[in-house]
């Protein structure tokens, strides 16, 4: 069976040491998804500058973290919900959201069930959602401007999350507390 690496600088591929060396500056830690993804060094610049483009969004971080969960949970990442986790408690996106997105509980804010459902729409029919569906969003106070930053959003996860089932990347060690697992999600009703 094929396995892959967790490089550390040391150890990346010449054309990526410098990308690890920055991500480390930008995290403070090389991130296990990082040290598995430079294996192909141009696939984690690209992955890079999409989390850099994805920061500059309209959407406020809690907004972020509804889509970013979305897709995590969606893909299963479990990598990924634990890293979020721990992000959104840094952007102080409020705990009952985490909790909801953690979870596939309703949120309290209704617009953010909104937000939830377009972007599974998005993922599950892979950008083909109806005009009404569109048009849904956009009563719920979303923009055009949104619907298209969700795909941007969705393909960063897209990313991450594949990466990660390919290379069976550990959850980092300051993520360990903020560990998840599909069995969190509540039965459809």
């Amino acid at each position: 069976m094929t396995q892959f690496t967790i490089h550390t600088i040391e150890t990346a591929p010449e054309d990526g040491k410098e990308l690890m060396a920055q991500a480390k500056k930008s995290y403070g830690i090389v991130p296990n998804l990082i040290g598995g993804m430079i294996e192909a060094p141009a696939t984690t610049e690209a992955y890079m500058a999409l989390s850099r483009a994805v920061m500059k969004m309209s959407f406020t971080p809690t907004e972020r973290h509804v889509v970013w969960f979305t897709a995590n949970s969606y893909h299963n990442c479990t990598y990924c919900m634990a890293g979020h986790t721990g992000i959104a408690h840094r952007e102080k996106v409020p705990q009952d959201v985490i909790d909801a997105s953690r979870s596939g509980r309703p949120f309290a804010d209704d617009r953010l069930n909104v937000l939830r459902d377009f972007t599974l729409k998005m993922i599950e029919q892979r950008g083909w959602v109806e005009p009404a569906d569109i048009d849904t969003f956009i009563a719920a106070g979303f923009t055009r401007r949104n619907v298209i930053e969700i795909v941007g959003v969705i393909a960063h996860k897209v990313i991450s999350n594949y990466t990660n089932h390919i290379v069976q990347t550990p959850v980092d060690a300051r993520s360990e507390q903020y560990a998840w697992s599909k069995d969190e999600m509540v039965a459809a009703e």
